[in-house]
């Protein structure tokens, strides 16, 4: 493939890294509030006024509105910060390196995140359609 037909591509790319991304925010949300898909043995669910809970609720809520791609700028701004508060308060106190504290995907989702909060949702979102309207 040439470069041209790479960047034509690329918003498209774009909207998939997004609804991706989302798609297993969204399921990491579910699992703390909901226990699906099911937790690790003798994991027990968050008290729903808790950090965890706060973060479940901003999980489920910010990736449904990711993956439709509906105020895609600030609510990936404000799960890139959960992300990061997440990974500073649960993760970096257990090592520091990210392979063996568990925080790899934190940071991921923080950086994937903040990308898309400055590139925006790319055209296969609600964004783009309310846009265009």
């Amino acid at each position: 493939m040439n470069a041209q037909a790479l960047e034509a591509w690329a918003p498209r790319v774009l909207s998939i890294l997004r609804i991706v991304a989302a798609v297993l925010f969204f399921e990491h949300g579910l699992q703390k509030l909901f226990g699906f898909p099911p937790r690790p043995e003798g994991a027990p669910g968050p008290e729903i006024v808790s950090l965890l809970g706060a973060a479940g609720v901003m999980e489920i809520i910010g990736g449904g509105l990711l993956i439709l791609g509906l105020f895609t700028r600030p609510v990936a701004f404000l799960v890139a910060g959960e992300m990061a508060v997440g990974y500073w308060v649960a993760h970096a106190p257990k090592s520091l390196f990210p392979a063996l504290n568990g925080g790899d995907a934190a940071i991921l989702y923080c950086f994937i995140f903040l990308y898309i909060a400055f590139a925006g949702p790319g055209p296969w979102s609600l964004d783009a359609r309310r846009s265009a309207l």
